[in-house]
């Protein structure tokens, strides 16, 4: 995750959501329902925005409909930006809520651009007022500072160059998003259109204006006094590019599931940006939780350096789906690289009584990269049912579909994968057991980037 994408391991915003990590799929159905959700709010708009206006010609209807959609997309952006933990479910996780923002954010950019190029003209058939002239220039103003905070957003790295745009300045984009989004509201709440219109259209548009602006109000200015808890860090130390933190709560511990992530922010130590990373323990009796976080950007490079034994953190959580107790009797664990931290957590959750049959699949690029082997050689020691492998890349080559089938008890077609990691691997893998006949029953995995 690129700073921002750096968790979980630095998953998930993805491999820390944004310098996050990452989080698993649930079933499609469950993904399809947010996917809808957001895709007729945007079709409604506009369709409503076509026939309310078809009356003063073609070009006027097509210039407010794409308007419409463009107002309640950018709506939905800052909704889902506010992370509801109510609407979670519907896409399946935090991972696929913010894959459906960036592309909300993305059909914004081309659906006000689409505005623009069909711009209503209503000079001949309305009374203009000076609120309303003003209303129209704060929109066009707003339409191109808004391009210009998409674009930052979209092209967070530039393409065909190895640059990238500062973290601080993406971060900034997002934040400042609200702001024109408000001159935006204002536009469609005041700008001058014809009278005897059927007023539809703007109930719906103010609506969509006021929540987008309520939950960006929130996400700013409520969210981080009400969500944070504070830790202290009680353990730092480095491994390679990893650096392993233990961190106790302050106050009332926070409870999560094996699996999940949560947002972190060091102020005190330079670190206010808070980034994503999966928690790679299983719930503990005192609050106490482990992080595992890979040098992937400049927060995550500073980080060692910068936190030290005793300093206060701010801790936001937890968040995620990816739960292996909704899967089947036969699994296989796939991890790549810093991927390892759900699975980490998992196993440290296992119990003697866990009758799963389950293989850990665990790829680093030299024996000394992995981690939390210690953790993984007491889950086999608990429960005999579970094993697990590190495969070491530069020594034993890329992982293929034969050595999957031939390390795992089971058949693997009978079972199902769960996989985090980079991409490729993944790809990869279920390319290679597709060819000998061997595709798992069900693939579960945590995108890696969320951004």
């Amino acid at each position: 995750m690129s700073d921002v994408v750096e968790r979980a391991s630095n998953t998930r915003v993805a491999s820390n959501l944004r310098s996050i990590p990452g989080v698993p799929a649930a079933s499609s159905a469950v993904n399809v329902t947010g996917l809808l959700l957001v895709g007729l709010s945007c079709i409604l708009a506009g369709v409503l925005g076509f026939v309310s206006y078809a009356p003063y010609g073609f070009d006027v209807a097509i210039g407010i409909a794409v308007g419409a959609a463009a107002v309640v997309a950018m709506s939905l952006t800052l909704i889902l930006a506010a992370r509801p933990r109510l609407l979670e479910p519907a896409f399946g996780g935090l991972d696929r809520m913010y894959r459906v923002h960036k592309w909300l954010g993305i059909s914004a950019l081309v659906l006000m651009i689409l505005h623009d190029q069909f711009e209503p003209d209503f000079e001949r058939t309305v009374r203009e007022t000076g609120l309303g002239d003003f209303a129209s220039d704060a929109g066009e103003f707003a339409f191109n500072a808004l391009l210009a905070l998409i674009a930052i957003s979209w092209f967070r790295r530039l393409p065909f160059v190895r640059l990238e745009i500062p973290y601080q300045l993406w971060r900034f984009s997002h934040r400042f998003m609200g702001v024109l989004f408000a001159i935006v509201v204002f536009h469609q709440f005041f700008v001058d259109l014809p009278t005897g219109v059927d007023p539809s259209l703007s109930v719906l548009l103010n609506g969509f204006g006021i929540a987008g602006l309520i939950a960006w109000v929130h996400t700013e200015f409520i969210a981080p006094h009400l969500r944070r808890r504070a830790f202290t860090v009680s353990r730092v130390s480095r491994q390679g590019e990893i650096t392993a933190l233990t961190l106790t709560p302050k106050g009332r511990a926070m409870r999560w599931r094996p699996g999940q992530f949560a947002f972190v922010r060091a102020p005190e130590a330079g670190l206010s940006e808070p980034h994503p990373f999966t928690i790679a323990s299983a719930a503990r009796p005192d609050g106490t939780l482990t992080l595992y976080i890979r040098a992937l950007g400049g927060w995550t490079r500073r980080l060692p350096d910068a936190l030290r034994a005793g300093m206060s953190v701010q801790v936001e959580g937890p968040y995620g789906r990816f739960n292996f107790r909704k899967g089947g009797t036969r699994q296989i664990w796939l991890a790549g690289g810093i991927g390892i931290t759900p699975f980490l957590a998992w196993a440290e959750s296992l119990a003697e009584t866990e009758r799963r049959e389950i293989h850990l699949i665990y790829c680093v690029r030299t024996p000394e990269d992995a981690i939390g082997l210690e953790t993984l050689q007491a889950a086999v020691g608990r429960n005999p049912r579970f094993s697990y492998e590190v495969v070491a890349t530069a020594h034993d080559g890329r992982l293929t579909g034969d050595h999957v089938i031939g390390s795992v008890r089971f058949p693997v077609g009978e079972a199902e994968l769960w996989f985090c990691g980079p991409k490729g691997l993944k790809d990869g893998v279920l390319k290679d057991l597709k060819t000998r006949g061997q595709t798992p029953r069900r693939v579960r995995f945590e995108h890696f980037e969320f951004a």
